[in-house]
Parts: C-alpha cells; sequence; structure tokens
C-alpha cells in the first residue's frame, strides 16, 4: 500500500502493500493497510475492486519526507497499492519497481503512471512477499504500512527488504504506532516500537547507519471527514557503500 487513503478504519494491504497507502505481503498506507497472514490475491483484488479507487493517489507524507534529498537511482515500493509513492518517485527521475500482491492494484498503478507520463520509469511486479521477492539490488526500498495482522511474517519480509538495499542505498520502513483512536473494529495485530523494527532488522543490517529511528505525529481524515491526529514510527536506514 502508498497513498494517503481518506478514512482508514483498517489497513489492508501487503502481500504487498501498505496502510495509508497500500502494501503488506504486497501493499503499503498513509494510504494503505498491508494485509498480512491468511489475506491472498483473491482477497485483496476483491478488496479494490469494492469501489473504483481507495487511496488518495499521493505520496506517502513520510516518504516525501525522507527520500526528497537523496540522489535519484533504483527504488523498490513495496506494496505499491495503486501508484502514488512509485508515481512520485518517478516523477523525480527515480527508476521503480513495484510490487503487491492485487492485480487490480497493479492495474491501477499501470494507469497511473501512464497518466502521469512516467510509465518508463515504473515496472510493475506482482509478489506475495512471504513466498517470492523482487530480484536485484536498489539504491531506496520502501516498506509504507505493512504489516503484520495474522501471521504475516513483516520481520522477515524486511529482512529481505534490507538485503536487496544496494551498497550506500537507504531503507525506509513506515508503520502504524497503534490504532487509530477512532478505529473501532481493532483486530489482533501487533505494532513493532522503531527500536523493535531495528533489533529486528539486525540480522541484516548490522552496521548500518541508523538514520531516524522514531515516532511521528500526523494529521490523517477520520471517517466522518474530519481531520483526526495518529501515530506512526518511521526507521531509516543506509547500508554502508
Amino acid at each position: 500500500m502508498s497513498e494517503q487513503r481518506t478514512h482508514d478504519h483498517r489497513h489492508p494491504h501487503s502481500h504487498g502493500h501498505g496502510d495509508d497507502h497500500g502494501h503488506g505481503p504486497g501493499h503499503g498506507p498513509e494510504h494503505a493497510t498491508h494485509p498480512q497472514g491468511g489475506a491472498g490475491a483473491e482477497f485483496w483484488d476483491a478488496r479494490y475492486q469494492e469501489t473504483s479507487r481507495i487511496w488518495s493517489g499521493e505520496a506517502n507524507a513520510m516518504l516525501v519526507q525522507e527520500v526528497s534529498g537523496l540522489a535519484p537511482g533504483r527504488a523498490l515500493d513495496l506494496g505499491c497499492g495503486e501508484g502514488g509513492d512509485a508515481v512520485w518517485l518517478a516523477r523525480l527521475g527515480w527508476t521503480v519497481t513495484g510490487t503487491d500482491i492485487s492485480g487490480v492494484a497493479l492495474g491501477r498503478s499501470a494507469e497511473h503512471a501512464a497518466d502521469a507520463g512516467v510509465a518508463d520509469r515504473v515496472t510493475l511486479e506482482r509478489h506475495d512477499l512471504t513466498e517470492s521477492f523482487p530480484e536485484g539490488e536498489f539504491d531506496l526500498v520502501s516498506a509504507c504500512f505493512l504489516h503484520n495482522y495474522g501471521d504475516f511474517p513483516r520481520d522477515r519480509v524486511l529482512r529481505a527488504a534490507a538485503s536487496a538495499v544496494a551498497p550506500g542505498g537507504t531503507l525506509l520502513v513506515v508503520g502504524h504506532a497503534g490504532w487509530a483512536p477512532w478505529q473501532e473494529e481493532r483486530e489482533e495485530a501487533y505494532f513493532p516500537t522503531p527500536q523493535d523494527v531495528v533489533a529486528q532488522l539486525e540480522p541484516v543490517t548490522a552496521g548500518w547507519e541508523v538514520l531516524r529511528a522514531e515516532e511521528t505525529e500526523r494529521v490523517q481524515n477520520q471517517p466522518d471527514g474530519t481531520p483526526g491526529t495518529r501515530t506512526d514510527n518511521v526507521v531509516r536506514l543506509r547500508r554502508p557503500a
């Protein structure tokens, strides 16, 4: 999942998405909700088909904040959802590989990239990140709101993400610190702290520079459209060159 969601009741993505945006085992949120454990491609395709658009189409705010100053290179967007993050990166000159578990989401990402005139810089791959992972090394690997509801092995997927970072490259992991105050349907979920994430990555990232590992607040619209505040976690690491 990677675009901001107008309301964010639950998070749905990940097999490659995000929550605010959409990714999980394949998505990413500011927009997304990443889905893990149990929820496969059929579930996510049906979820996307419920409406013509789930996410706002904009990039996750934390991605924008953390990546704007980096020199463009090769980027991997885990849980690309409808393409908000991937298109934003491509507009900056990045060559982007976006992954998601949902073919419907990937189709929308392709349309978004074409409409934005960056289709030549965006490659889309369908992956259930619990079973397969994009090949290659990347100067930026972004995992925004890739949460582990159910039995999704988020820590294992994030270590795979770290392994895909090229020397001198950046790993960005953004997630929720907990449920939003207005979310009533709260399924069982584990929300790791920034320090938890750093520790979970250490088998791969020992010796890397921790550029940021902290909680941050942001404004997100509640279901009734009024602004609300929620807390997210951001972890940014740089692999030695």
